[in-house]
């Protein structure tokens, strides 16, 4: 099922913005085969990022489980690893190999610092990544230091995605040219990336070279959280006028004394009125009082919280699978809707029955079993 069925892609084990973009071609209806180590523990069914495909348990330090490995590239339109630069071709599973045998092959690299350049080498996290292209530092407040905005900036939005769409990319260009490529997807190219609106409005003079002083930053009273009488919170977004009206009128506050709601001087001082009103209500008071209104006023909702919102519910943006509540597929498809088909799998649940799907015959198999080269979950292995 999915707009991606019949697409086959190789996924190398790997932490965060690798899992997440096999992940998202999985959702996609893309057969995703995850190349797991042979002596990796068995894994938990909760592992959201791993959902979707299979899994085969693979010794790729061993010459018989890296020849292996360069079997199943035969059969791939894409691969996604995410080791340091260098370790896949330590083990003769680099692009040269790969392209080689499949000239087809979308050969997807992900990094936090890429393939080349001085920090390439050099070990870091989403924080770093972020840090070095000025979007961990236009983040929070004026006096503060910069918060971690989770690891959805680096590793999902300008990691994951970034890979997922390179790699579709990739794909297309083969299918029309007949030749793959490499795709060396970073995530501090992809964090820039991420801020080209904020450098656009940099260079337009329509935004500070500072933190927690401009429109979208929390800054402006119309664009910020607001702290409610039980301690919760409501997120209020209501930039253009008639939304600001709306929030004013929804607040009983007058609206002459904010006229000059778009002079960063007056904000201090209009944010302190906005803060004040606020603070006399719960969270949910606030939020059914402006339910259907375009004051652009929701209630900010914890991880148990969200799923259940009504509108949530509504569209099914939240699944439950196995007992664990998940994010559903996204995007949504007309003509091809995407599906939860398989489970988080454990590491080599599906080593003997995937790679004789791959082309592996039985015999093959067992030698590579005697080898000590592929593990499969059932032996007890784990």
């Amino acid at each position: 099922m999915g707009p991606l069925a019949g697409l086959r892609v190789l996924e190398f084990a790997g932490l965060g913005p690798g899992p997440f973009c096999a992940m998202l071609l999985a959702d996609l209806g893309a057969e995703v085969l995850r190349i797991d180590r042979a002596d990796a523990p068995p894994g938990h069914r909760a592992e959201v990022l791993k959902r979707g495909r299979r899994s085969v348990a693979i010794d790729l330090k061993s010459p018989q489980g890296a020849a292996a490995a360069l079997r199943l590239v035969d059969r791939a339109d894409a691969l996604i690893e995410g080791f340091h630069p260098g370790v896949m071709e330590r083990m003769g599973l680099g692009p040269e190999p790969c392209l080689a045998r499949n000239p087809r092959l979308a050969y997807g690299r992900m990094t936090g610092w890429g393939q080349d350049g001085p920090l390439a080498p050099t070990a870091g996290h989403d924080i770093n990544y972020i840090a070095l292209t000025g979007a961990l530092w236009a983040t929070g407040r004026a006096d503060d230091p910069p918060p971690p905005p989770l690891n959805l900036v680096g590793d999902f939005g300008g990691g994951g995605m970034l890979l997922a769409v390179g790699l579709l990319a990739a794909i297309l260009n083969a299918r029309a040219t007949g030749r793959g490529q490499v795709v060396d997807a970073a995530m501090t190219d992809g964090s820039a990336l991420l801020m080209a609106m904020f450098q656009g409005m940099a260079a337009q003079g329509r935004w500070r070279n500072a933190r927690g002083a401009n429109l979208l930053d929390g800054a402006a009273p119309f664009y910020d959280s607001y702290r409610c009488s039980d301690g919760r919170h409501v997120a209020v977004g209501a930039i253009e006028p008639t939304f600001f009206a709306a929030l004013l009128a929804g607040l009983g506050l007058d609206p002459a004394r904010f006229a000059e709601r778009m002079d960063p001087a007056r904000w201090p001082v209009l944010k302190a009125e906005i803060a004040a009103a606020f603070a006399i209500r719960t969270r949910d008071d606030w939020a059914a009082a402006f339910a259907g209104s375009d004051a652009c006023v929701t209630p900010v909702l914890d991880l148990d919280e969200a799923p259940a919102h009504p509108h949530n519910r509504a569209r099914g943006t939240f699944v439950t699978r196995d007992g664990v509540v998940q994010a559903a597929p996204a995007p949504r498809f007309s003509e091809t809707p995407a599906a939860l088909d398989r489970p988080p799998p454990h590491a080599g649940e599906h080593t003997d029955a995937a790679l004789a799907d791959w082309g592996f015959s039985a015999s093959e198999i067992t030698d590579l079993h005697v080898a000590g080269a592929i593990r499969a979950r059932s032996e007890g292995a784990f």
